[in-house]
């Protein structure tokens, strides 16, 4: 393999199951010793882009946009919070968490790329909602979350008010939308081949020997 692998990671900061899917997926990297040779980016999907500023008690949505029952729904979380625990992540579910607008977590991390820090500061913002219940539909939050890697609040400034950066993100938005993607986490391969789901570490791994060997 000479050139590195490209992997574009369509996820939403609110997906519970998209911090697990990286967290198999970045074992898997770790495991095949590979990290200095796969290039990661994170592409913007979210889940509830009409949600209002106020968000939304979890609960009360997930039985709203799924049916889930509050049994179901505390099943679920039990389930998650184990698997993720297994790689390192915890999950602190508590009572009224809300779900909530990510718009401009998303406008965040566009410009972050730019900086190098994308990856840094999703894992801050996962933690940041999932391990320590932070509102981060709030701007003064996602500023001082970002301060945390690295990004100041003048950089904050310009990511939440550049009509460029917003165009971006929606044109991005409607672009994976419209190539079929309709759930996440999504791992897109090179941009010839995907996985849909948080899938098991050995599934990333023979899926990048697999690009190795080409």
């Amino acid at each position: 393999m000479t050139a590195k692998i490209n992997i574009d990671i369509i996820s939403d900061v609110v997906c519970p199951w998209c911090i697990v899917g990286y967290k198999h997926l970045a074992a898997a990297i770790a495991e095949l010793n590979i990290q200095d040779k796969v290039e990661i980016q994170w592409q913007p999907f979210e889940l509830n882009p009409d949600m209002p500023p106020e968000g939304e008690e979890l609960s009360a949505h997930m039985a709203r946009k799924y049916g889930s029952s509050k049994a179901e729904s505390e099943q679920a979380r039990r389930n998650i919070t184990q698997a993720a625990a297994e790689y390192g992540f915890h999950f602190n579910y508590v009572e009224g968490m809300k779900i909530v607008n990510t718009f401009n977590v998303h406008l965040l991390l566009d410009y972050a790329h730019s900086l190098g820090l994308q990856t840094a500061l999703k894992m801050r913002l996962f933690s940041a909602y999932f391990s320590e219940n932070k509102d981060i539909s709030n701007i003064a939050v996602l500023t001082k979350e970002a301060e945390e890697v690295g990004i100041t609040f003048e950089q904050s400034t310009t990511a939440f008010e550049d009509n460029e950066i917003k165009q971006r993100v929606k044109a991005l938005e409607s672009q994976w939308q419209s190539m079929g993607v309709s759930g996440v986490p999504t791992v897109i391969f090179n941009r010839t081949s995907a996985l849909t789901g948080a899938q098991p570490q050995e599934t990333y791994k023979q899926a990048l020997l697999s690009l190795m060997k080409q």
